[in-house]
């Protein structure tokens, strides 16, 4: 985020979306984590066993917590929306249940990853020149 280009409005409507997205994936990851009976059925459907809800859960938990880490927002917000273009797929594909929840969630996190777009670039070590070049 660069705060020169953006407004304090628009920054704490980003600090406050980050904190509701990272509350839901807090939430979705831990009912993942701790095996809730519904969580465990959407996982028998994806086929690919419970170490993957397990996978799953730490990538959510973990994602959401670097979510409120002002250093690496840019790149969980990425890591979240992969993980939330995999379950539009597995609930278009295999799993039964509206893939809505989880485009809601792609798109707010693409929106954050946007938004941290230079705090990101800037963590991958690429230089203004090499951005143009690219």
């Amino acid at each position: 985020m660069n705060s020169d280009i953006m407004s304090a409005r628009q920054q704490i409507i980003l600090r406050v979306l980050r904190g509701l997205v990272a509350f839901a994936f807090v939430l979705f990851g831990t009912l993942k984590l701790i095996g809730i009976p519904m969580m465990v059925d959407v996982f028998d459907h994806v086929g690919l066993g419970q170490w993957f809800r397990y996978a799953t859960g730490v990538i959510e938990v973990g994602g959401a917590i670097l979510l409120l880490s002002p250093r690496f927002v840019g790149p969980a917000a990425l890591v979240l929306a992969a993980t939330m273009i995999g379950a539009i797929i597995s609930h278009l594909t295999v799993v039964p249940g509206s893939p809505a929840p989880a485009a809601v969630l792609l798109v707010l996190c693409l929106v954050i990853a946007w938004s941290y777009r230079q705090g990101t670039l800037t963590l991958l070590g690429l230089t203004q020149a090499q951005r143009l070049s690219a």
